[in-house]
């Protein structure tokens, strides 16, 4: 079994009742916006493997002077997690920002290490990142911020276009993503796609042979 967490956003004591709930869980996935509003991360009792969202703190993500079972996933990478090929697109699309390298987005010095500073263009994925993505073989699970298209809120499409383009390639067995704060269940691409809620409000609990999922309801 392997868990999955929505956007934490600092309400680390709903993770560690969470984490407590299921002592037989031992591998926790994340999608994103771990920080809370300040930029500060805490440590963990069992490993809580994320991808970025556009909420964190990214020169300590950079560091990697993280506190202790807090592992990020690189965009456009795969990891082995609990047997299971894990692969990862953090952060939100932003149209001016996408053709842009990886290593030039613009991050001016910050006064804070605050997570939601606008400034920090490190938020974004890019390009390379989404091509990078599309070239994996043999994915498992597939974690994004971003919602793939159609993702309906008050009535507009807030869905990625290169989110529907990585699911069409890779074809993975399960989709992740976060961003939007609510519990969704859809197919997409012939791919199932879900979108966790917040950690206070559900977690999903994943079967590691069957990738069968169990919503779990505070």
């Amino acid at each position: 079994m392997i868990g999955a967490l929505g956007d934490i956003h600092g309400d680390f004591a709903s993770v560690r009742r969470i984490l407590q709930q299921h002592p037989e869980v031992r591998h926790w996935l994340c999608v994103g916006d771990v920080a809370d509003a300040e930029g500060r991360y805490d440590g963990f009792d069992a490993p809580v493997h994320s991808i970025k969202g556009n909420n964190e703190n990214f020169d300590l993500i950079a560091s990697g002077d993280l506190p202790a079972n807090l592992h990020f996933i690189p965009n456009g990478t795969v990891q082995t997690i609990a047997g299971l090929r894990i692969a990862g697109l953090g952060g939100t699309f932003a149209p001016t920002m996408y053709e842009m390298p990886a290593v030039a987005l613009p991050h001016p010095k910050k006064g804070t290490a605050k997570a939601t500073e606008l400034a920090d263009r490190r938020r974004h994925f890019v390009k390379e990142e989404v091509e990078a993505c599309k070239a994996l073989t043999a994915v498992d699970i597939l974690l994004t911020h971003e919602a793939p298209r159609p993702f309906r809120v008050k009535g507009n499409d807030a869905g990625k276009t290169p989110i529907n383009e990585i699911l069409a390639s890779l074809k993975p067995r399960l989709h992740l993503f976060g961003h939007h704060h609510r519990l969704v269940e859809s197919e997409v691409a012939g791919v199932r796609s879900v979108c966790l809620d917040v950690v206070a409000n559900s977690h999903l609990l994943v079967d590691v042979a069957t990738l069968g999922y169990h919503v779990v309801l505070r």
